[in-house]
């Protein structure tokens, strides 16, 4: 029961992520700390949401997370006043991995306690 909530809340936060990303410049959430913490808290949280969720093909989902990092900044190309970088993509990569890594070793950790 635990995966498919975490399942569906992983997808949600990648919408989310899909729409503040192509959405116009003034509808980004912040922190008030500066773009990178905002995406690498997204990132990370929505890494660990499908590290929980999709434990059992882990290898194949961890590198959906992290190629789609690098998609997910390139649809910035497609709006007139968002500007895709090489940096920011490798944030949100290194994030949304690490993310993984962290939900992937919570639930094997879970499991292990049976």
């Amino acid at each position: 029961m635990i995966r498919v909530f975490c399942q569906v809340i992983a997808w949600l936060l990648l919408a989310g992520i899909i729409f503040v990303t192509v959405s116009p410049i003034g509808l980004r959430p912040d922190l008030g700390e500066g773009p990178n913490l905002d995406r690498v808290i997204g990132f990370l949280v929505t890494g660990f949401f499908f590290g929980v969720g999709y434990g059992r093909h882990w290898i194949m989902v961890l590198l959906a997370v992290v190629a789609g990092a690098f998609a997910i900044e390139a649809l910035q190309l497609l709006t007139p006043d968002r500007h895709a970088r090489l940096i920011d993509a490798s944030v949100k990569a290194i994030s949304g991995g690490a993310g993984f890594l962290m939900g992937h070793a919570s639930l094997a950790m879970r499991l292990k306690r049976g």
